[in-house]
């Protein structure tokens, strides 16, 4: 049974730091891409930042230069490094597990829970 588990959410002030990571077991996806998602209140969720089985990374446009993609396939492992965080960064964020290098939700095969992050003003 494939499983993703998100950690490492929580609450920041503005310009703040926070490092996610999403550990997957049940399969090794070395292969895979992985990618972040968020989803912020009331709004749908979007693709925030992905890796392919190569290392390859690509970024939403809000995000480039601020956040990190970055995977341990040692450990089926991802991370986002999120650094100057502002309040428009609040939402829920998902890690997910696709078979190509895609940004399209509904091409991701496998959803961890979700992490909540929140940055205060």
């Amino acid at each position: 049974q494939v499983q993703l588990v998100e950690s490492g959410g929580g609450l920041v002030q503005a310009g703040g730091s926070l490092r996610l990571s999403c550990a997957a077991s049940g399969r090794t996806f070395s292969r895979y891409a992985m990618g972040w998602f968020r989803q912020p209140p009331g709004k749908e969720r979007g693709f925030v930042a992905g890796i392919n089985g190569s290392g390859g990374t690509y970024y939403a446009d809000s995000v480039k230069g601020r956040f990190t993609i970055s995977r341990d396939n040692a450990k089926n492992t991802v991370f986002l490094q999120m650094n100057s965080l502002t309040p428009e960064d609040t939402a829920v964020y998902y890690c997910a597990v696709a078979r190509i290098t895609t940004r399209t939700p509904g091409s991701y095969d496998y959803w961890g829970q979700g992490t909540q992050v929140t940055v205060s003003s």
